[in-house]
């Protein structure tokens, strides 16, 4: 409970919540001085903001060379630990484990029963961001692929989009996988699972997207990465 109140103060800051939010869309290690730059504010209070999110473990620092000659920068990136806020306590990733257990027991009926219901649960994602279904085929790529990122970051992606008119493909990059703790324990029926979820995101979107898997962070990788091909 003392980490669950440290955190909370922390958060409680809307500055302070801001720059945690846009070091997790970067993807990529931050400077004291960028975060200055980016909310116009004083390098001794971003560096201030900072060390209190390193304080309660969202966030974590190490001190690099730049090549530049000078001092060394630190540079900020995110904390691999989970962090997780509940009143009463509920531990949800146990219930995950217990789930995604029970599921196997199954079978292939446990993973068609796993695929199914992620493709659903993506469905309905994006469906909450669409004002209208009946307007969708009037939409650009561009307007869906805008849908398409509200609804990933609801469901804590945090992903990166490039569409490629020419080959009428979307590339896309997920750095912060919701399940990434539990894919690297199970990553079979995870993985398997996520990748109906984002089929289920696509189609809602795009009628008959095909969804290409590249890479995956349980393989060792830094971000998980896809193709979807845009079939007309």
């Amino acid at each position: 409970m003392d980490q669950v109140l440290k955190i909370t103060s922390v958060l409680a800051d809307p500055t302070r919540y801001e720059i945690y939010q846009y070091i997790a869309r970067k993807h990529q290690e931050v400077t004291v001085q960028e975060i200055a730059d980016a909310f116009h504010i004083h390098p001794n209070v971003a560096r201030l903001h900072l060390t209190k999110l390193e304080d309660v473990n969202m966030l974590v620092s190490e001190t690099k060379k730049t090549g530049k000659g000078g001092r060394p920068s630190r540079l900020y990136r995110l904390s691999d630990d989970v962090i997780q806020l509940h009143f009463p306590f509920r531990d949800y990733q146990l219930l995950s484990k217990i789930a995604i257990h029970a599921m196997m027991k199954l079978g292939e009926a446990g993973k068609q029963a796993l695929y199914e219901t992620g493709k659903l649960f993506g469905q309905e994602l994006v469906q909450q961001h669409v004002q209208s279904m009946q307007a969708l085929e009037q939409l650009s790529v561009e307007e869906k692929m805008d849908i398409l990122q509200k609804a990933a970051e609801a469901a804590g992606f945090y992903p990166t989009f490039h569409y490629s008119e020419n080959q009428g493909k979307i590339y896309f990059e997920i750095f912060n996988c919701p399940f990434k703790e539990l894919a690297f324990a199970h990553p079979d029926p995870v993985c398997y699972m996520h990748n109906a979820f984002l089929k289920g995101m696509l189609e809602v979107l795009f009628t008959n997207a095909e969804l290409v898997t590249e890479e995956i962070m349980p393989s060792g990788c830094n971000s998980c990465t896809y193709q979807a091909i845009l079939k007309k």
